[in-house]
Protein backbone atom coordinates (compact mmCIF):
# COMPACT_ATOMS: atom_id res chain seq x y z
CA UNK A 1 0.00 0.00 0.00
CA UNK A 2 0.76 3.83 -0.63
CA UNK A 3 1.72 5.76 2.29
CA UNK A 4 -0.15 8.66 2.93
CA UNK A 5 2.53 11.76 2.71
CA UNK A 6 1.68 15.53 2.61
CA UNK A 7 1.84 17.74 -0.08
CA UNK A 8 6.08 18.05 -0.53
CA UNK A 9 8.81 18.97 0.96
CA UNK A 10 9.02 16.28 3.49
CA UNK A 11 11.54 14.20 4.38
CA UNK A 12 12.58 10.05 3.89
CA UNK A 13 14.47 7.64 5.44
CA UNK A 14 15.50 4.97 3.04
CA UNK A 15 16.98 1.97 4.91
CA UNK A 16 18.35 -1.11 2.54
CA UNK A 17 19.53 -3.83 4.42
CA UNK A 18 20.84 -7.65 4.07
CA UNK A 19 19.39 -10.03 6.68
CA UNK A 20 21.31 -12.81 8.51
CA UNK A 21 19.50 -15.82 8.77
CA UNK A 22 18.84 -15.20 12.43
CA UNK A 23 15.52 -14.11 13.69
CA UNK A 24 15.32 -14.32 17.60
CA UNK A 25 13.24 -11.61 18.50
CA UNK A 26 13.84 -9.58 15.42
CA UNK A 27 10.22 -9.63 13.20
CA UNK A 28 8.16 -8.44 17.35
CA UNK A 29 10.63 -5.97 17.57
CA UNK A 30 10.01 -4.29 14.11
CA UNK A 31 6.42 -4.20 14.37
CA UNK A 32 6.61 -2.49 17.80
CA UNK A 33 9.06 0.01 16.39
CA UNK A 34 6.81 0.53 13.20
CA UNK A 35 3.66 0.66 16.52
CA UNK A 36 5.51 3.38 18.05
CA UNK A 37 6.66 5.82 14.91
CA UNK A 38 2.24 5.91 13.89
CA UNK A 39 1.99 7.65 17.22
CA UNK A 40 4.70 9.77 16.06
CA UNK A 41 3.37 13.65 14.60
CA UNK A 42 5.92 13.57 12.87
CA UNK A 43 5.89 10.04 10.77
CA UNK A 44 3.73 9.73 8.20
CA UNK A 45 4.59 6.19 7.18
CA UNK A 46 6.92 3.61 5.43
CA UNK A 47 6.88 1.17 2.72
CA UNK A 48 8.82 -2.07 2.87
CA UNK A 49 9.53 -5.30 1.49
CA UNK A 50 12.02 -8.10 1.61
CA UNK A 51 13.16 -10.70 -0.69
CA UNK A 52 13.52 -15.00 -0.95
CA UNK A 53 17.25 -14.07 -0.10
CA UNK A 54 17.12 -11.14 2.62
CA UNK A 55 17.80 -8.25 0.84
CA UNK A 56 15.14 -5.59 2.00
CA UNK A 57 14.22 -2.22 1.73
CA UNK A 58 12.35 0.40 4.16
CA UNK A 59 11.11 3.86 3.22
CA UNK A 60 9.99 5.83 5.96
CA UNK A 61 8.33 9.06 5.08
CA UNK A 62 8.95 11.99 7.78
CA UNK A 63 7.31 15.76 8.15
CA UNK A 64 11.21 17.40 9.18
CA UNK A 65 14.72 16.64 9.81
CA UNK A 66 14.24 17.21 13.44
CA UNK A 67 11.61 14.34 13.40
CA UNK A 68 14.16 11.97 12.48
CA UNK A 69 16.98 12.92 14.53
CA UNK A 70 14.66 12.53 17.77
CA UNK A 71 13.38 9.16 16.19
CA UNK A 72 17.14 8.22 15.96
CA UNK A 73 17.49 9.05 19.95
CA UNK A 74 14.40 6.83 20.93
CA UNK A 75 15.47 4.39 23.24
CA UNK A 76 13.87 1.26 21.81
CA UNK A 77 15.27 2.01 17.98
CA UNK A 78 18.82 2.45 19.59
CA UNK A 79 18.24 -0.97 21.07
CA UNK A 80 17.06 -2.39 17.80
CA UNK A 81 19.96 -0.91 15.89
CA UNK A 82 22.74 -2.26 18.62
CA UNK A 83 21.20 -5.65 17.79
CA UNK A 84 20.70 -5.08 14.22
CA UNK A 85 24.77 -4.62 14.41
CA UNK A 86 25.00 -7.65 16.53
CA UNK A 87 23.20 -10.42 14.78
CA UNK A 88 20.43 -9.47 12.34
CA UNK A 89 22.13 -7.72 9.86
CA UNK A 90 25.06 -8.49 7.49
CA UNK A 91 24.93 -4.77 6.13
CA UNK A 92 23.19 -1.99 5.89
CA UNK A 93 22.86 1.19 4.16
CA UNK A 94 20.73 4.45 5.30
CA UNK A 95 19.97 7.45 2.87
CA UNK A 96 18.19 10.70 4.29
CA UNK A 97 16.86 12.63 1.76
CA UNK A 98 14.44 15.51 1.27
CA UNK A 99 11.57 14.84 -1.17
CA UNK A 100 10.58 18.19 -3.21
CA UNK A 101 8.11 16.35 -6.06
CA UNK A 102 5.84 13.90 -5.92
CA UNK A 103 3.58 12.20 -8.41
CA UNK A 104 1.91 9.11 -9.42
CA UNK A 105 -1.16 6.70 -9.73
CA UNK A 106 -2.91 4.71 -7.09
CA UNK A 107 -6.15 2.81 -7.23
CA UNK A 108 -7.99 5.99 -5.16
Amino acid sequence: MFTKTPKPPYYTVIFTSQRTAIDDGYSELNDDLYADALKLEGYYGAETLRNAEGFGVAVLYWRSLEDIQEWAKYQKHMYAKQLGKQKWYEGYRVRIAKVEREYGMDSE
